[in-house]
């Protein structure tokens, strides 16, 4: 390995987990670890957080069955078993490196499957921006009817709001946007003869002819009850994990959602896992409704390791199984299996 390699590879692997986990001994620096250990040891009901991880395997198969309708309305055909293992597979890959699930998923996909890494691509943008819209308006519901969480969070965390507003007063957000914009209309007005240009400019209209696939799909409907389902699934994920705890059991389902809405924020941070951000986010807002610092602590520290390790067995279930259940097969081309 050249000293590229390493150095991309420390770029991408090594300072998101450093910042995450300065993250995550900053929050617990100063807490009472013998008070977060009993809680750990004595006070949760594992039973309970392993029927929730149900719900989140339910919902990332939901997310595969929604990937495979944006597949399919681009005339492609299938295996839907690959589908599900590479979205499970996705997953685990992004526990290593953040966001680096996502191209694999396509490019495994590719691989056996043999349809277009950019049509695959342009699809996987549309199953993306399907989700932050979902976050979106929850978090807008969030907004409107808790208006007075929101100001007491940000109040009891100014360096949040003080860090997107340092963000957008910056001079050079703009100038950099301005630069990569007359860039890449110079290459494109200019250089639209050299190969490399035509072949992004291919590449571009594949993976716009991907987003496309919302438009062309027959069955928008199932399309969106599976968009529904799929964060149904999550927040039941998430939410099931207050019966287990004495001090989350009696919040209700009101706080549930708006601890969910922040942790799922927490987890838009590319770092692996959303270790650091998610616990923030959850810790911080259990505390703003009385939770004990230190019980909020042991909870998301629970929670997100569970959840973090069946998410890497279950993806690591994914990755195996493919190699093995496409030893001998040729994608079809008249029909999609199962």
């Amino acid at each position: 390995m050249d000293f590229k390699s390493i150095t991309r590879t420390f770029v991408k692997v090594f300072i998101p987990l450093a910042f995450g986990c300065l993250l995550l001994w900053y929050l617990y620096r100063e807490m009472d670890f013998q008070e977060i250990f009993e809680v750990i040891r004595k006070g949760v009901r594992y039973d309970i957080i392993l029927f929730s991880l149900l719900f989140g395997l339910a919902a990332n198969i939901i997310r595969s069955l929604r990937w495979g309708l944006l597949i399919g309305s681009l005339g492609e055909r299938f295996k839907m078993k690959n589908i599900i293992y590479a979205v499970l597979g996705n997953y685990a890959l992004n526990l290593v490196l953040p966001r680096v699930g996502e191209v694999w998923r396509c490019g495994i996909i590719t691989r056996y499957e043999k349809i277009s890494f950019s049509k695959l691509l342009g699809t996987l943008f549309v199953d993306r921006i399907s989700d932050s819209i979902m976050v979106g308006l929850i978090t807008l519901f969030i907004f409107i009817f808790n208006f007075s969480f929101f100001t007491h969070f940000l109040a009891r965390n100014p360096a949040l709001f003080d860090g997107f507003q340092a963000m957008f007063n910056s001079m050079w957000l703009y100038v950099i946007i301005v630069l990569i914009s007359v860039g890449l209309w110079f290459v494109f007005t200019y250089m639209r003869n050299f190969s490399l240009v035509k072949k992004a400019k291919e590449m571009l209209k594949n993976i716009w002819a991907g987003i496309k696939s919302i438009w062309l799909m027959k069955q928008k409907g199932l399309f969106l009850l599976q968009t529904l389902l799929i964060w149904v699934g999550y927040f039941c994920y998430f939410y099931i994990t207050f019966y287990a705890f004495d001090f989350t059991r009696d919040l209700g389902i009101g706080v549930g959602l708006i601890a969910f809405t922040m942790s799922s924020i927490g987890v838009a941070v590319p770092v692996q896992g959303g270790i650091g951000p998610w616990h923030f986010m959850v810790i911080a807002t259990l505390v703003l409704f009385g939770v004990k610092e230190t019980d909020a602590a042991a909870f998301a520290l629970v929670v997100h390791t569970v959840q973090t390790v069946w998410t890497g067995l279950c993806g690591l279930f994914g990755v195996i199984a493919l190699p093995i259940i496409n030893k001998e097969y040729k994608p079809a081309t008249n029909t999609t299996s199962i």
